[in-house]
């Protein structure tokens, strides 16, 4: 590539890496050590803030220091391990995101019906995600596809230009597992919390017309209003994940249905 795109590329992830280690370090240190903040719903919190601190900070050092020598020039060991946090990571990002939309929907779709999510709930999601996370994320070390330099020289992921069903079926199977499975209870999910917050949001305004009040914000109401406002916080988080892998999900499917397409330039939005 030319140059200027190794630069460029350096120089985001840079600042990027330092962000995301000092804003989830903020955050793990803020939840942890603040006892009212120490609720089930922010040990969800703090998972995704641990895995995408774990993920910057292992990889955006690599991608710098590849930038700057225009190649990978940290070997095939580190080249696994790389993609293999890589990987762990955003697959442990995408599940607590999942577990966190469910936790707002059980909140404010079933309201006082719902069962309160607790701390052996939220302790055992988050085992959940890190163990299934682990199980897929190691496969590719004993044969089921690859870890391999990408396209652009500078990170490392998957095999998607290997032509053979072993190395196809584990890519089809691991964008179903991280990509479009949790799409779609995600997007389940948030289609009935938009719903319920719209219809809470009209009656609240229909029962202070009749009342002739401006307002029915009690302590009670004041509560839901925060969940809804948290509902919308997850909802953009998440949003912004989804623009954030996608590019990968349609290199790797690129890769292996159109390889005329697979430039270094191609390739370097994955990493980014």
């Amino acid at each position: 590539m030319n140059p200027l795109w190794y630069g460029l590329l350096g120089f985001v992830i840079f600042c990027l890496g330092c962000l995301s280690v000092f804003g989830n370090s903020v955050v793990i240190w803020v939840f942890t050590s603040t006892k009212t903040l120490r609720s089930p719903a922010n040990m969800l919190v703090v998972n995704l803030a641990l895995s995408d601190f774990l993920m910057m900070a292992n990889m955006s050092p690599p991608t710098v220091h590849s930038c700057y020598h225009g190649t990978w020039m940290l070997g095939p060991t580190y080249c696994e391990y790389y993609a293999l946090v890589g990987s762990l990571s955003g697959c442990i990002s995408i599940w607590t995101m999942v577990w966190i939309t469910l936790d707002r929907y059980n909140v404010i779709v079933k309201g006082v019906a719902a069962t309160p999510l607790t701390n052996k709930g939220a302790f055992a999601r988050n085992i959940f995600s890190w163990l299934s996370a682990l199980i897929w994320c190691v496969s590719p070390l004993y044969g089921w596809n690859r870890y391999v330099p990408e396209g652009n020289m500078t990170a490392c992921g998957t095999d998607y230009l290997t032509d053979d069903w072993l190395s196809h079926s584990y890519l089809y199977a691991y964008t179903f597992w991280v990509y479009l499975f949790p799409f779609f209870i995600i997007v389940y999910c948030y289609t009935y919390i938009v719903s319920a917050v719209f219809a809470h949001e009209k009656g609240m305004r229909d029962q202070a017309k009749k009342m002739g009040v401006k307002s029915l914000r009690n302590e009670e109401a004041q509560k839901t209003s925060a969940e809804c406002r948290l509902a919308k916080v997850a909802l953009v988080t998440v949003s912004l994940w989804f623009i954030a892998w996608t590019p990968y999900c349609v290199i790797n499917v690129t890769g292996m249905w159109d390889k005329t397409k697979i430039t270094p330039l191609f390739t370097i939005w994955g990493s980014l």
